[in-house]
């Protein structure tokens, strides 16, 4: 086995950056715990008219028909600030950072690491029905990018640390470390390599152990349920199915209301303040639809609402949650589609045979959420760790993959897709190794070289390589099996004629070709050929004695990827066993039975 084959392909840089990754992951929950106090203040300063950031919900707020003004206020001051600050701040955090990790080289600027917190923490302090993971993703992942500019990083590693502090983030607010894990691996990362996985991880972990320190500690809504039975695993699939009906409900709304504000005669800066009016009037029916809800999501999974407050906060909250997300604003999406879930459960769990009423919430919630996301694992995942309810987790998955299932069939693009599609991008979310990566140069490379002498002389070379029987585009000259360059007709014709009959070596003494090595990978040399604009490489057992050992052409590079076209599309033919004539239609003898029915059966 070759020593230079390897299960990965990393190096030392991997120790650095995951190092620069745990320092964003400390800086991420910092960031998420300013943000949290920041929405406090907000809710205190638009409800209670204090200066305070105690913990207070805005449902309890005393201001009786004037409660309307308080999101209308958010709304003016939201688009203000992404009209004369940056328009990047609109929205709910997670398309925008898909946007800038695949289109944008992972780059974000300052700007939008101080005014993203603050434009969330004005919209859900003022009422917005959003969460505060989506502001704190869009944040802790413009941390990871100007961190990773500040030391002058590559695309890739910015990619890295961007995605590292936004899950970090993710981690504070929920202190659901794997989930965010997750969340990287199936919506933000679009590979998994060493490279990536382990500065998540760490940051995540960093994250996880830093939070008791300002947040606090344990499951945020503690919950424990008995096991459900073999019927609950058939109520948890049709639970799975009611949960993504309810996805593509709510993505195909929420972008019907959105071409609605894009045909207004007015600036998109006042669409979040018209929004807002139904946030208010929506506020006023239902109190607690305003802001995060935490609290509602507490209640919803313990079982503390009466049904009629259920289904009144599970259709305001869906009402205006599209219409506020629609119109522009700032905020998160997993608070809200929690809460829906959960509320959806609450009414369905009575019904649902297979388990207790109390386990249902939770089921829909994870179901909800791995519909609309698209992420089951990760929603499975992050349900468990909010509750800390191992009895559920197996119904949690097979809910949210469910959910997940039915979307994926149904919808051609989720809620996070759907609003980078309509920027002009297209994101396909399925993604294997790249097959030039599985393989080595050995593997593909030509060994039947022809070759050129470099004693040759070049009116030689022109009438037996380069004339009507011409064979490849490029050869290589080689001096007792030695490369010492490669030939092609650009090089020939620069070649002044009154040198035809020079030795071709002569012609090499100060260029060094470009070479493979034989443990390279296959995508490796692509990217040389592409950037060189060559069409053939030679490979050299080491830079150091530079003989010749075969040549990888683009065509060579094509064998993987017609192996893996193999493997997908052909389909194998069922393999019958041969039986012998003779057997097939020998009669059995059964006592009792003429020759003539042994024929009859043998026929």
């Amino acid at each position: 086995m070759s020593e230079h084959k390897g299960d990965f392909a990393t190096d030392v840089r991997l120790l650095r950056i995951s190092v620069i990754a745990a320092v964003g992951g400390a800086l991420s929950t910092a960031a998420a715990d300013f943000l949290l106090h920041l929405i406090r203040f907000f809710t205190n300063l638009f409800f209670f008219q204090t200066f305070s950031t105690a913990n207070h919900s805005p449902a309890e707020n005393t201001l009786g028909q004037l409660v309307v003004l308080a999101p209308v206020i958010g709304g003016l001051l939201v688009g203000l600030i992404a009209r004369f600050g940056s328009e990047q701040i609109r929205g709910h955090g997670i398309p925008e950072a898909i946007e800038a990790i695949l289109f944008g080289k992972s780059k974000m600027s300052p700007k939008v690491a101080v005014l993203k917190p603050l434009a969330s923490a004005i919209a859900i302090g003022s009422g917005g029905p959003f969460g505060a993971e989506g502001p704190i993703i869009m944040t802790g992942g413009a941390i990871g990018s100007l961190v990773a500019q500040y030391f002058h990083l590559s695309s890739a590693e910015r990619k890295t640390l961007l995605v590292a502090g936004a899950v970090a983030g993710m981690t504070a607010v929920f202190g659901t470390p794997v989930a965010a894990v997750l969340l990287a691996i199936e919506l933000l990362l679009f590979e998994l390599r060493p490279r990536s996985l382990l500065p998540v991880a760490i940051a995540c972990s960093v994250a996880g152990f830093t939070r008791p320190l300002l947040l606090g500690s344990g499951p945020l809504f503690p919950l424990h349920t008995m096991p459900l039975g073999p019927i609950g695993l058939v109520s948890s699939a049709f639970a799975g199915l009611i949960a993504g009906s309810l996805s593509w409900g709510l993505s195909s709304w929420l972008y019907k209301v959105e071409d609605a504000f894009n045909k207004l005669p007015i600036h998109w800066m006042w669409w979040p303040a018209l929004g807002a009016i139904v946030v208010g009037i929506g506020g006023y029916c239902q109190p607690r639809t305003l802001g995060v809800g935490y609290d509602v999501i507490a209640d919803l999974l313990q079982g503390h609402l009466a049904m009629h407050a259920v289904v009144s906060i599970v259709l305001v909250k869906a009402i205006i949650w599209v219409i506020a997300l629609a119109s522009g604003t700032s905020g998160g999406v997993l608070a809200p589609l929690l809460m829906m879930g959960a509320g959806i459960g609450a009414i369905a769990g009575p019904y649902m045979p297979g388990g207790e009423p109390a386990v249902w919430p939770l089921i829909f919630m994870a179901a909800a959420l791995g519909g609309m996301m698209r992420a089951p694992v990760m929603a499975s995942v992050f349900a468990f760790e909010l509750t800390g309810d191992a009895n559920a987790l197996l119904p949690l998955l097979a809910a949210a993959a469910v959910a997940y299932g039915f979307t994926v069939l149904l919808m051609r693009r989720s809620i996070l897709t759907e609003k980078i599609a309509r920027r002009g991008y297209h994101i396909y979310r399925e993604y294997s190794i790249d097959p030039l990566e599985r393989h080595y140069v050995d593997e593909v490379m030509t060994r039947n070289v022809l070759t050129i002498d470099a004693k040759a002389t070049v009116a030689d070379v022109l009438q037996n390589y380069f004339g009507a029987r011409q064979k490849y585009r490029a050869y290589p000259v080689t001096d007792s099996g030695i490369l010492v360059g490669m030939m092609d007709r650009a090089l020939l014709d620069r070649i002044p004629p009154e040198q035809a009959d020079a030795p071709l070596g002569t012609f090499f003494t100060q260029t060094r070709p470009e070479i493979a090595l034989p443990g390279e990978i296959c995508r490796n040399v692509a990217a040389r050929l592409a950037v060189k604009g060559l069409d053939r490489v030679p490979v050299v057992d080491d830079e150091k004695t530079f003989r010749l050992i075969g040549i990888v052409s683009r065509h060579d590079l094509l064998k993987p990827s017609m192996t893996v076209f193999t493997e997908e599309r052909e389909l194998e033919q069922f393999r019958r066993v041969w039986i012998p004539r003779s057997a097939r239609f020998a009669p059995t003898n059964k006592p009792g039975q003429t020759r003539s029915e042994q024929a009859d059966v043998s026929r």
